[in-house]
């Protein structure tokens, strides 16, 4: 395995995880990629939604990354955006150096980390973050989206630190960062997971989003758990949320994955 550091300006970074190059298996020392965005409410980026992740997208046969977005008093004037656009750009500019098949990056991101990942997917060209890339504006854009219990509306379902942290209250931006009414068409493919019990961001933020996937004839997949708490993770004993049935979503999740990029090592 070799380990990649990346600082950008303002300071975000991404460190990743890329399996070797062998010999053995050459037609695989290039793999699709996955961009592992933690939540954490925009206040900070949450330990356990990060290497945690790309480890487990690492052992599945992916090159992984995990981004460390601005936060907290530094999540205003779309710089989160600003932070994870680059860093999807980043990934596609060096698909060489980083050994990723041309056109297969992934973002995957958890509560205000999904609601994030889904930015990257839906506001790419917007005016502060076409600013902020100049011509690398498109490469800002992933081929393929993993939502895991995240914010997409800033309305009646939405989460009122996250609203806070990204728009400072201004009713324009939480219109513009209301992502069930920015689906586009050419959004990427879709994958989402969701508990039914999550107090937190409810089920309705998926739910909103997936109506507006399907009316708008955009690819997605969607799974919804009975039971479990905000913040789950992979649903294991190391991110302190074991639940066997729920922790599923990695493996349907991985197998939808190979099929929208068609990596079949792993069938």
């Amino acid at each position: 395995m070799e380990i990649v550091h990346k600082t950008f300006p303002g300071g975000a970074s991404i460190v990743g995880y890329l399996r070797d190059v062998t010999e053995s298996m050459p037609d695989y020392n290039r793999r699709p990629a996955v961009l592992v965005m933690p939540g954490g409410a925009y206040e900070h980026c949450s330990v356990r939604e990060g290497d945690p992740v790309a480890l487990q997208f690492l052992a599945a046969g992916y090159q992984a990354f995990v981004l460390t977005y601005s936060t907290g008093e530094n999540a205003g004037n779309w710089r989160p955006m600003i932070d994870a656009a680059r860093a999807v750009a980043y990934l596609h500019k060096n698909a060489d150096a980083l050994r990723i098949r041309p056109g297969q990056v992934a973002v995957c991101g958890f509560s205000a980390g999904g609601h994030l990942a889904a930015c990257t997917g839906l506001l790419w060209d917007v005016g502060p973050v076409r600013e902020a890339l100049g011509e690398d504006t498109p490469l800002g854009r992933p081929d393929a989206m993993i939502l895991c219990y995240p914010l997409i509306t800033m309305g009646r379902y939405g989460h009122a630190r996250c609203i806070q942290n990204i728009t400072g209250g201004n009713p324009a931006l939480q219109e513009q960062f209301s992502l069930e009414k920015q689906i586009r068409p050419d959004t990427p493919p879709v994958f989402l997971w969701h508990t039914v019990t999550d107090d937190t961001v409810p089920v309705q933020n998926s739910l909103m989003l997936a109506g507006q996937l399907l009316e708008k004839n955009i690819p997605y997949e969607m799974h919804l758990f009975g039971s479990g708490e905000h913040g789950m993770g992979l649903c294991s004993v190391e991110v302190r949320h074991p639940d066997a049935h729920n922790a599923k979503w990695f493996t349907l999740c991985r197998e939808w994955l190979d099929k929208t990029f068609d990596f079949r090592t792993l069938a």
